[in-house]
């Protein structure tokens, strides 16, 4: 089996309201325990890993990113709606010692800006745009702007149903499937098919677990990394999973589980296009997740971000933080 060594990346803070980000949860429940800002946001984190392949496997081995966050591209306006750190993707690169023209796959969870846009990047003083078009933004019509791929020699792996979705724009928000991270990447894209979890022409039972085994709903994204649908967020949302050098499995979780204060089964976000959906999809990954003794890493928690999935005793789980950052 091909292993990877692996390394967490922050590619930026910023901040999102935080009813949105707790759907129908109480102002006066979820505040208990996350904090807020005098415009009522809590932080985030853009968490992405930098995986680099052990061992031999065929052809030469890959480097390969999940998960691009924000990037550099969004206007004043709307870096301020955030609060977005001057930070990217490649900040985090660089700090890890990785150059971007060496990555050879970059895996998304999904398309939305935060988790793809920094899939291109501004040109340089005397770089040609790869792309030119709209700017894509949160706070309002921008006029045309030039876009480079951010990872000039890399494949972008994404699932089929969620690259069309974001190319026909079918989100609960008008505004958070960029051409500029989409259409530049035109050609350079590896499309999955992973099996949903449950027959999409029935509603399923609350308990109800999902009708094909997750090997079965399971695609091989690069050697040895595997990707299958979470739905619920986006109808094409995917989880990621590999396994490290010590033999330990470590999955990159997306926004059924954004946070360690989304633990709780209701605890979906306002952004999500089946809030019933995401509640289905948390408790099988979070029962897989235990019984598999996987090492979890939540995409926007701001502290630690890795942990364990636990029975709590009560026919649900508990998430406990675990001391790593890299395997």
């Amino acid at each position: 089996m091909t292993s990877y060594s692996w390394q967490l990346l922050r590619a930026g803070s910023f901040r999102l309201d935080g009813g949105s980000m707790f759907g129908l949860i109480p102002r006066s429940v979820w505040s208990r325990s996350v904090p807020t800002d005098d415009k009522g946001r809590i932080g985030v984190q853009h968490n992405c890993l930098l995986l680099r392949q052990n061992g031999q496997g065929e052809g030469s081995p890959r480097t390969i990113v999940i998960e691009v966050g924000t990037g550099d591209k969004l206007d004043a306006q709307s870096k301020e709606l955030f609060a977005l750190e001057d930070r990217s993707i490649l900040d985090a690169l660089r700090e890890a010692g990785c150059d971007a023209a060496s990555v050879t796959d970059v895996l998304v969870s999904h398309l939305h800006f935060d988790h793809a846009g920094g899939l291109t990047r501004l040109p340089k003083p005397g770089e040609t745009p790869d792309w030119t078009g709209p700017a894509g933004g949160m706070a309002g019509n921008r006029g045309e702007h030039g876009v480079v791929r951010t990872f000039a020699h890399a494949t972008l792996v994404v699932q089929k149903r969620e690259w069309e979705d974001a190319l026909a724009n079918r989100s609960l928000m008008t505004r958070t499937y960029f051409r500029d991270h989409l259409e530049a990447m035109a050609g350079r894209v590896r499309l999955l098919e992973s099996d949903s979890p449950y027959e999409r022409w029935r509603t399923p039972d609350r308990d109800e677990l999902p009708r094909l085994r997750l090997e079965q709903r399971m695609r091989e994204a690069a050697p040895g990394v595997f990707a299958f649908l979470t739905p619920g967020h986006t109808w094409g949302q995917q989880a990621i999973v590999f396994q490290e050098t010590s033999g330990q499995w470590v999955c990159f979780v997306p926004d059924v589980l954004p946070t360690l204060a989304h633990a709780g089964a209701a605890y979906s976000l306002a952004y999500d296009v089946e809030p019933y959906t995401s509640m289905l999809s948390k408790q099988w990954l979070l029962r897989e997740a235990s019984e598999r003794d996987w090492l979890l890493v939540l995409d926007h928690e701001a502290g630690n971000p890795v942990c364990r999935a636990k029975p709590n005793g009560k026919g649900w789980f508990v998430l406990e933080p675990v001391d790593r950052t890299r395997g």
